[in-house]
């Protein structure tokens, strides 16, 4: 089966992007896999399936699947890309656009520089929303935020104190005096499948800048640390406006470049760029097939 592909990238956060309105695309664990592998497959962070909408107030849906090949909730540089690609396919002319994915509708819109405006939808900071089990965790007060402290396995053992943050995927963030410094390639696994998250979580490492600037790095779900993570970038900028150390509006530096968050406390936007690198197919069945046994899937 030859599948048309584009590949794309969001400050770097890169995707393989699937019309699937045009073309008949079954994604499955091992197709997504074979896809993201950048040694033995196209390479990318992620997989964004461009779909028809079941939702009657939306002009799309989209679905993302990560390099492991589970499917998650949202990407927020994944929606950016969503809507240049939606656009130079001439799917639709539509400006904004809505967008259905796996937790609602989100509204989306392409600026004249190019860059693409996100609203991020409802955002939420009970631990009950990620999932996250706080049961018998230390606990702080930070501004209107609550901390949790986890302990991880670490030689010593060490606390890190998290905020936990809802936007369709689950973020867990930290304050980092220096994020270049930080073990996010130690500790970001950690807390990524720490037991208490029952669906896994992406760990946030922020550095505070000033009131409107800060920089992060964010290990994600089933893709490890990626240049950007654009709900990362959410999560972070909310849990420092509730901590009492951001200002609204924030622009993150990420390693794949920057991105700009406000929020009021009810709505959330996110503003950065969106970037086609090339297009290409593939036959979908070969590449599984020709996918040694023992590779992973992003190495």
């Amino acid at each position: 089966m030859i599948w048309n592909f584009t590949k794309m990238h969001g400050a770097g956060n890169d995707f393989v992007m699937l019309d699937g309105v045009r073309q008949a695309i079954d994604m499955t664990p091992e197709r997504a896999r074979a896809l993201a592998h950048r040694q033995f497959g196209v390479g990318c962070d992620q997989i964004l399936l461009v779909d028809t909408p079941l939702h009657p107030e939306a002009d799309f849906r989209y679905r993302i699947f990560n390099g492991d090949g589970s499917e998650v909730e949202h990407c927020g540089n994944g929606a950016r890309c969503f809507v240049r690609f939606v656009h130079e396919q001439k799917l639709s002319s539509r400006n904004p656009l809505r967008a259905e994915i796996a937790t609602g509708l989100i509204t989306l819109e392409e600026l004249p520089n190019g860059d693409v405006t996100v609203e991020m939808g409802q955002t939420r900071f009970t631990a009950s929303d990620l999932p996250f089990e706080i049961e018998g965790l230390p606990t702080k007060t930070q501004g209107k935020d609550t901390l949790y402290g986890l302990e991880l396995a670490t030689i010593p053992p060490q606390t890190v104190w998290l905020s936990t943050v809802a936007i369709s995927n689950p973020h867990a963030v930290q304050v980092v005096d220096d994020v270049e410094a930080a073990p996010v390639a130690v500790l970001g696994p950690m807390i990524e499948s720490h037991p208490r998250f029952a669906r896994r979580v992406n760990a946030g490492f922020m550095q505070i800048v000033d009131p409107h600037t800060m920089y992060l790095r964010v290990y994600e779900r089933g893709a490890g640390e990626t240049l950007a993570c654009g709900t990362g970038a959410c999560a972070a900028v909310a849990a420092g406006i509730r901590r009492g150390l951001l200002e609204s509006p924030v622009r993150v530096r990420t390693h794949g470049g920057w991105l700009t968050v406000a929020w009021d406390g009810a709505h959330l936007r996110m503003t950065g760029p969106a970037t086609t690198v090339f297009s290409g197919s593939i036959d979908i069945d070969q590449l599984v097939a020709s996918l040694p046994s023992f590779t992973s899937s992003t190495t």
